[in-house]
């Protein structure tokens, strides 16, 4: 089983979310929350705040940690062809500065603001569900129930 920590940035402004636009190196088109891989050694705090700037070119801070979500993708369905468990380190998130960008040389094509209630009909990683989850209910355990994957719902 592989395993990856990642951090992710929910960032809500005026009904809006802020989303990325991952594009596999098959040239499958996902939207996403800015976020990534912790890398070794780095805190999970700093990791979304430079997540965000290489995605989007924005600056960022943190507001509060949200919350913590494990999911294990079973091998059929993994990008490697292996079982994976990734564990996602919410943070609610505000930007302070920057200009909206592509990821230069990365995976993100776009990252662009959008109505919450426009984010059912996108097709969308189930990190998406379970932060706008998170950031709603603000549940004092830090999880909430995982999302189904299925139709419009990625891993």
């Amino acid at each position: 089983m592989s395993f990856r920590l990642a951090a992710y940035a929910v960032c809500i402004e005026d009904g809006r979310v802020l989303l990325a636009r991952h594009v596999s190196p098959v040239g499958e088109s996902t939207w996403t929350l800015p976020g990534g891989r912790v890398e070794h050694g780095e805190d999970p705090f700093d990791a979304v705040i430079r997540e965000v700037a290489e995605e989007t070119g924005f600056s960022a801070a943190a507001d509060r940690l949200l919350g913590v979500d494990s999911r294990v993708i079973p091998a059929a369905e993994a990008r490697a062809g292996v079982e994976h468990q990734n564990v996602g380190v919410f943070y609610r998130v505000h930007i302070t500065g920057g200009r909206l960008r592509p990821e230069p040389n990365g995976e993100i094509a776009e990252s662009v603001w959008t109505k919450i209630a426009d984010v059912t009909a996108l097709r969308r990683s189930s990190l998406v569900d379970t932060g706008l989850s998170l950031a709603e209910a603000l549940p004092a355990t830090g999880h909430v129930d995982p999302v189904p994957v299925g139709g419009l719902i990625r891993h």
